[in-house]
């Protein structure tokens, strides 16, 4: 059987349906195939019937209309999606054709070209500072959380585990022989397993990290939905505990969730209290034993320094890493002279930017292998 060969513009709009896919909507593979159908009969010249053809094909239900948006946003470069293209933009995919891949005039801009310059545009998006982004940027953004694959980090298991190989399992290989009545048998193996090891997220909500927050919070999001160990909470003039709004699958249902849970938005900042509530209600109890604790603060800090520092140590005894994430420490010319993160940093074992997409990237596998 002969494989029917795939046009470039065919690779564009699957792979659009399967960045949808990565998002959360249930996009099958019969659903891929009517929606190439259905952009075929319309052609890549109607794009806003395609914009269509994509939401009635590709989408299940209304949960689904948003997701669509956003990602249909990301992909294809659009200020909103179902609206017109700018018209100064030069490498669109609308001027793209089905029949890509055949001969065409020297004039003809190619699908090659289009991929380029899309690629091009979310690098740069990647690495700008999340703070100074416009809406129709933020919307962008937001669907490349969808990309991040976070993983909890592995711990020993207390328990054995089968093996090819280790060390000899006497009750299993003991048990093999008394079935064969005394005869020789194989001898099993057995090796001490992993466990994923618990994340905490502190996020510093108060007004001087406002630029970040909400960026921070979909952080947490992505981690949150994937049903790892992780837990998280705000710190503000006041702890909040936001892991349960947080585990929702929609993220925009998530984000309105916490906020409603979160009293001091945009606030004042008293990290200090926050972590020592943290730990004597939380942390000591067990939560903070043996996990990764992750920090989110500029280090501004309204109470005295020195207790800071001293809530930032008690933390280190129970904790197995601490990672401290500073917005402003990605910038260029930044030094770490607030008062607050002079009073922790001897007591942080990461000390890591977080202030835009290749940022969270890169925590992301500072969480995973620590």
């Amino acid at each position: 059987m002969t494989a029917t060969p795939v046009h470039a513009a065919d690779e564009i709009l699957l792979g659009f349906a399967r960045a949808l896919r990565a998002a959360g909507v249930n996009v099958t593979a019969d659903r891929e195939r009517t929606y190439l159908d259905a952009v075929e009969a319309l052609g890549l010249g109607d794009e806003l019937g395609a914009y269509w053809a994509g939401r009635a094909t590709l989408c299940a239900s209304p949960a689904d209309l948003e997701r669509y948006d956003q990602v249909y946003a990301a992909w294809f470069g659009l200020e909103r999606a179902g609206t017109r293209r700018r018209r100064e933009a030069t490498h669109t995919v609308a001027q793209a054709s089905l029949d890509a891949g055949r001969g065409r005039g020297e004039d003809a801009e190619s699908p090659e070209d289009v991929v380029r310059a899309q690629a091009s545009a979310v690098e740069v998006l990647r690495h700008r500072d999340v703070a100074s982004l416009s809406s129709a940027e933020r919307a962008r953004l937001t669907a490349m959380f969808a990309a991040l694959r976070p993983r909890a980090p592995r711990r020993p298991a207390h328990r054995h585990a089968p093996s090819r190989r280790g060390d000899v399992d006497a009750r299993r290989t003991l048990r093999e022989q008394l079935r064969r009545m005394g005869e020789p048998g194989p001898i099993a193996w057995r090796h001490k397993g992993t466990r994923p090891r618990r994340v905490v997220l502190l996020v510093d909500v108060s007004g001087s990290m406002s630029g970040y927050a909400d960026a921070l919070l979909r952080l947490a999001h992505t981690y949150a939905a994937t049903g790892l160990p992780v837990e998280v909470f705000t710190l503000g003039t006041r702890l909040t505990h936001v892991t349960r709004p947080l585990r929702q699958r929609d993220p925009e249902r998530a984000i309105v969730a916490c906020g409603a849970a979160v009293p001091d938005w945009s606030g004042g900042t008293r990290l200090a209290e926050g972590v020592k509530v943290f730990l004597d209600r939380w942390g000591r109890r067990g939560m903070a034993r043996g996990a990764v604790v992750v920090v989110f603060s500029d280090g501004w800090e309204r109470d005295e320094p020195e207790a800071l520092g001293e809530q930032m140590r008690r933390l280190r005894a129970l904790a197995h890493r601490v990672v401290w994430v500073n917005p402003h420490r990605g910038k260029p010319g930044y030094e770490p002279v607030q008062q607050g993160i002079v009073a922790a940093l001897p007591h942080v074992d990461d000390f890591v930017a977080g202030h835009s997409m290749a940022a969270f990237e890169e925590l992301v596998e500072v969480v995973g292998r620590a």
